[in-house]
């Protein structure tokens, strides 16, 4: 008897997104983190821990904390070695054999796809330790905690881990939804000004993308969050990774298999800049100068309200972003990553712009001139403001 069956089936799988927010995870609230690590069928489960050098050395009890952790609940989990410390920023991304590294420290270690790796740093540690919990055993259970306001806000909250490959970011990696991930408050207490600024491009970029109200909120609150009002800060990381994850639980792609990247607005530049800045551009800062010029060049374009053209520059203003830096100015340079940003993704060129704040649109064609031309006005928009603050800074000196 001869069965017929469609020769294509779709599935899905129902993955479990889990966000937790605390206020000290190691102290009072180190029950979130315990009811994360499940029990192997009746063993305890076997945790290996993985540090940002960046965070332990500004928090220099890190360890000793982590060690009191694993000893006051030896019973209810098992830890596999000692606590591993690996480079912070973009270093972790850019060498291959830190990632041999972890693959041989998780080796060592027997573990298997019931253990646990959590993570405890930046963006770039959590993306490149990520990427080696993904591709051992095809899959070792990830729990991340952010360190810094960019990956509380953003990239922490997704599903995506990498490292930089051919001088080109993130061109190794894989789409993989971690077990968990806490975003911890008093992990951000020793983060440093820039780093703390620089998390917040990302929350400018998907409230614009996703929700007028927040994006209002954003520009509202701006000056506190700038100056380390935590409240404020706290309110809107919140709001930044809940948006993200509803994106990416909701939004019907989240492992990008369209043609459109709409998390990305602005990061075609971005991603040249940091490259071509030889990194001395932090993402959240490329990130900054990306969404102000796909903001310009929206309005010339595609209609976007100039009122909202000098509210988003203004926000990132008055969150302390500078918008300028000499790799801008080599533009034929920067346009070079429209073809990388196509190429990471294949298919046609789609970029998001905004026709009004909430409302993104997917385009295929840049028109060049008018990018030249938004880029000039950012430009020109950084360098007067970095006068008129210098201006201020000098009048209070008087």
């Amino acid at each position: 008897m001869t069965i017929d069956a469609p020769a294509d089936i779709s599935f899905s799988i129902p993955f479990v997104h889990r966000l937790r927010f605390t206020q000290d995870i190691l102290g009072a609230d180190e029950h979130v983190l315990l009811e994360l690590l499940e029990p192997s069928g009746e063993l305890p489960p076997r945790v290996q821990f993985w540090v940002d050098e960046s965070i332990a050395q500004a928090q220099p009890d890190l360890r000793h904390r982590l060690r009191a952790f694993v000893a006051r609940h030896s019973g209810r989990l098992t830890p596999t070695g000692n606590v591993q410390i690996v480079p912070g920023g973009e270093t972790v991304k850019n060498d291959i054999h830190i990632l041999e590294r972890m693959l041989k420290v998780f080796h060592a270690a027997n573990l298997d796809r019931r253990s646990y790796v959590v993570v405890i740093g930046g963006g770039a540690v959590l993306d490149a330790v990520g990427f080696a919990a993904a591709i051992a055993h095809r899959g070792i259970r990830l729990i991340r905690l952010p360190t810094t306001t960019l990956a509380q806000a953003d990239s922490g909250v997704g599903v995506k881990n990498s490292v930089n490959l051919f001088q080109k970011k993130n061109w190794l990696g894989t789409f993989a939804v971690p077990w968990g991930i806490i975003n911890d408050t008093a992990l951000l207490n020793t983060l440093p000004e820039r780093d703390f600024r620089c998390g917040f491009s990302e929350a400018v970029k998907v409230t614009l993308l996703k929700n007028s109200g927040h994006f209002s909120e954003l520009c509202r609150t701006a000056e506190l969050i700038r100056d380390r009002n935590m409240v404020a800060a706290q309110s809107m990381i919140r709001i930044s990774a809940e948006l993200h994850r509803a994106h990416i639980t909701q939004g019907g792609d989240p492992f990008e298999m369209l043609e459109a990247r709409p998390l990305d607005y602005g990061h075609w530049s971005a991603h040249k800049l940091e490259v071509m800045s030889e990194f001395q551009l932090k993402h959240g800062e490329a990130v900054a100068i990306g969404v102000a010029v796909d903001t310009i060049y929206s309005s010339m374009v595609h209609g976007l309200p100039r009122a909202d053209v000098n509210r988003v520059l203004k926000c990132l203003d008055d969150l302390g972003l500078t918008l300028d830096h000499p790799a801008l100015h080599d533009t034929e340079t920067l346009f070079a990553g429209l073809e990388e940003f196509r190429q990471h993704l294949g298919g046609r060129l789609t970029l998001t712009m905004l026709r009004n704040v909430g409302d993104p649109l997917e385009v295929h064609e840049v028109n060049r001139d008018a990018m030249r031309k938004a880029i000039h006005e950012v430009a020109e928009f950084a360098k007067a403001q970095r006068t008129r603050h210098e201006d201020i800074a000098l009048r209070k000196c008087l």
